[in-house]
């Protein structure tokens, strides 16, 4: 398989990461590191979704971290990724439900932008004022506009970052002249704040904040767009007219599944994410400040903010996308750990009728990823039976008894949870982790 270039030869027990790609996941492409196996990844990431969909430049809808390689991580191994931290540095976001114009993409808004009047595709471009069409392209002055907000709303947070209120006009006309600074663009970040557009249109409106990252995993085998790193948005590069365009075959040998936007990747979360390149290629980014399951708008408030990861690799991974293993609390009811409480009565009841022996188990939660949500359901209860050693009808009955399907995003991400028996989760290395994050 392809492989990036490393910039140095030493192992290193942490690394900062403040450099972007170009929106495109690239294996060839040079990674930081290499990162001691164990060691701590801290990053300042930029927000994903609507900047990057204003910025024609940048050729794959989000903005994420440069990747960092592993030490000791190869192909067909996974890396455990401890979420420590992540706080939100914006001041403000602007977000809304989005339409794409016609004549302002090759195939696709995400990825191929382009200027209708000279034709370019991927201009430099340029801000002017303020509102929806302040973004002008170099070379013809025109604006270029792949997105359009069709109702969107700017936020303001608090200074503790725990709740934030959308604007009126004249409010969010204010932020969009110094949108740069209250959006806390990172340095080197080279987009449009969506800041600058100023959408207004449900003033008033109250939001708690619990900040997530809507892409953390590992570098695909083929280069690819960012945010089409998953079976979903993938899907949209299947026979495209542009330069990312590859077969389905391609985008299931070669995805990692990194963009998930699965709110409970949150702080205290651990992410089991599959590794296709040598150096697995850690990257980060899409921060969202809050979003309810299924991001129904197609986008919600992305952010700012400095993350910190600890990663170590776990050899002989035997399924080709992420397991997550929640914090309790954003565990559906079902799946969440017995108490002593119940424990004791299911002691009783099973001695009561014979049973010899209760089945120790433990949480676990199969990321599954597809063009449709049905389609997204069988691939993640297929990769749950494959990492279990279980048929598709025990998976079923299990997370129907003893967990729940729930949705990441629409249209295709969801995430399979159950209670699974820890003798299963043993033989594939995840026993330990399990026991840590639920103190079994």
């Amino acid at each position: 398989m392809p492989e990036g270039k490393i910039d140095t030869a030493t192992a290193r027990r942490s690394l900062v990461v403040q450099g972007f790609t170009n929106s495109v996941l690239d294996p060839a492409a040079p990674m930081l590191g290499p990162l001691e196996n164990g060691g701590t990844i801290i990053a300042n990431t930029a927000p994903g979704c609507w900047g990057p969909m204003i910025t024609p430049r940048l050729r794959g809808g989000h903005e994420v971290t440069q990747p960092v390689h592993v030490e000791g991580a190869e192909p067909g191994d996974a890396v455990v990724i401890r979420i420590r931290d992540i706080t939100v540095t914006s001041v403000a976001t602007a977000s809304g439900h989005d339409s794409s114009p016609e004549g302002f993409c090759l195939g696709d808004p995400y990825v191929a932008a382009r200027c209708p009047v000279c034709d370019t595709v991927w201009p430099e471009t340029h801000v002017e004022g303020i509102g929806p069409e302040a973004v002008k392209c170099d070379v013809c002055g025109h604006a270029v506009t792949p997105f359009q907000i069709v109702h969107g709303y700017t936020v303001v947070f608090d200074e503790t970052r725990a709740v934030g209120v959308t604007l009126p006009p004249a409010a969010a006309e204010t932020i969009a002249r110094d949108a740069s600074h209250y959006a806390a663009l990172p340095d080197q970040s080279a987009q449009h704040s969506i800041l600058t557009f100023a959408p207004s249109d449900m003033a008033g409106v109250m939001v708690r904040m619990r900040p997530f990252l809507g892409q953390l995993g590992t570098c695909p085998s083929k280069a690819m767009p960012d945010s089409h790193n998953a079976g979903d948005f993938g899907a949209f590069l299947v026979g495209a007219p542009h330069a990312y365009a590859i077969t389905a075959e391609e985008l299931a040998q070669h995805k990692t599944d990194g963009h998930m936007d699965i709110d409970a990747v949150r702080p205290g979360a651990i992410l089991v994410a599959p590794v296709k390149v040598r150096g697995a290629g850690v990257y980060m980014g899409d921060m969202h400040a809050a979003q309810g399951d299924g991001e129904i708008a197609g986008h919600t408030m992305d952010v700012a903010g400095s993350v910190t990861l600890q990663v170590e690799v776990l050899k002989d991974w035997p399924i080709d996308g992420p397991v997550l293993f929640p914090l309790a609390e954003d565990l559906p009811p079902l799946a969440r750990p017995f108490s002593a409480a119940e424990r004791a009565k299911a002691e009783r009841l099973a001695a009561h009728w014979g049973v010899s022996e209760l089945e120790p188990s433990a949480p676990v939660s199969v990321i599954g990823t597809a063009a449709t949500m049905n389609a997204a359901i069988e691939n993640g209860l297929s990769r749950a039976a494959t990492l279990l050693g279980m048929t598709v009808p025990e998976v079923r009955n299990r997370a129907t008894i003893t967990g729940a399907i729930e949705i990441g995003r629409a249209p295709g991400v969801i995430t399979v949870t159950l209670l699974a028996p820890m003798s299963r989760l043993d033989a594939v290395g995840l026993g330990d982790y399990a026991r840590e994050q639920y103190g079994l």
